[in-house]
C-alpha cells in the first residue's frame, strides 16, 4: 500500500511550540475518524520554519486533505 506524508507548516518565534501542539491534533483527528496513520510529529526544517506532518494509506489522503488542509503531500516509503 502506498503512504502520503501530510504537512503542515509553522514559521515564527512560536512555530515548535505551534507544530508540536498541531501535531497532537493530527493523531487525535486520525483516531476520532478512524484513519489508521504509521506515524506523526513535529520537526524543525530551518530557522524558525517547523513542520507537523502524518503518514497515512494514500487512500484516506482525500478525507484528510479536505478536512484539515495540509501545505503539502508526499509519498512515503515505509520500511519493515
Amino acid at each position: 500500500m502506498e503512504h502520503i506524508r501530510m504537512i503542515w507548516d509553522f514559521r515564527g518565534p512560536n512555530a515548535e511550540h505551534t507544530a508540536a501542539h498541531h501535531a497532537k491534533h493530527l493523531k487525535e483527528f486520525t483516531d476520532r475518524e478512524h484513519i489508521q496513520h504509521f506515524g506523526f510529529g513535529h520537526q524543525q526544517e530551518i530557522g524558525a520554519h517547523y513542520t507537523a506532518y502524518v503518514i497515512i494509506d494514500k487512500q484516506d489522503m482525500i478525507t484528510l486533505r479536505d478536512s484539515l488542509k495540509p501545505a503539502r503531500a508526499i509519498y512515503e516509503e515505509i520500511h519493515g
